[in-house]
This record gives C-alpha cells, structure tokens and sequence, in this order.
C-alpha cells in the first residue's frame, strides 16, 4: 500500500473513481483563539497491490502538537477488491469535518494508520493573523 494523495482541503469528492480536491491548504489564519473553523475535508487515495486484497483497518487521528486529539479517532474498515486482472487498485477516502475547535495556536497533524501502522501524515498550522494595521509603524 502507497499514499499517493494526502491533502486537507476546503473540499473533496470521489465521483466515479475521481478524486475531486478543492483548496489544498496547511495553513489556517485567525484573529483570536479559540477558533472554529466551520469545514474543511481530507482528501485521500491509497493504492494497494493485488497481494493486498482484503479487509483493512483504518484509523485517523487529528492531533494538536501535544498529542490531544481535536475531534475524535475515526475508526472504518476498508474492502479493498479487484473486479479485474489489475496488478493495483486504489481507494478514495473523503473525510469531511465540521467545526473544528482550534485552542491554541501551534502545529496540529493528521495521522493516517492502516492496520495499526502509521502511513501518513499530514501538518496544519494554526497562524495569528498578521496585523494589518500601519499605525505605529515607523518608514524608513
């Protein structure tokens, strides 16, 4: 099994065998903590050998950088089977999340574990919001 797409984006779909991926980002920006961030989706295609065919064991995990989660585990099985001669197929996964409560500011992660083995990772930083405010500045 390979990773070849992680990504957290505004928005995701698996359409037909397409993985269809929206404003990739790893940076949130706010004004004050806490924060909610209101949506936002991973994205995920894994592309397993035919040696691998049968039923796995996925885990996420959203963590912030002290090893909290942020939302609770997801814990899915996934069917991987091949209809045809192919020596691979892959598998989309869209994980769609709401309203995130982000308490601090720091790095958070996305961890992705199948069968209990660490896959994938995926940063997000969580930013103050530059000030924009030229008072008090001093030009040179």
């Amino acid at each position: 099994m390979r990773t070849e797409i992680i990504t957290l984006c505004d928005a995701a779909t698996d359409y037909g065998g397409k993985l269809n991926i929206l404003g990739t980002f790893d940076t949130v920006w706010v004004r004050q903590i806490p924060f909610n961030y209101p949506h936002c989706a991973v994205a995920l295609r894994l592309r397993f050998n035919r040696v691998e065919e049968g039923d796995h064991r996925l885990k996420v995990n959203f963590v912030d950088e002290d090893g909290r989660l942020v939302l609770p585990s997801i814990d899915a099985n996934l069917a991987v089977r091949f209809t045809g001669n192919e020596e691979s197929t892959v598998a989309n996964l869209v994980m769609n999340m709401q309203q995130i409560k982000f308490a601090k500011y720091g790095q958070y992660s996305i961890d992705i574990a199948i069968n209990g083995r660490q896959e994938a990772s995926l940063p997000l930083w969580v930013k103050a919001m530059p000030n924009t405010d030229s008072q008090g500045s001093s030009g040179g």
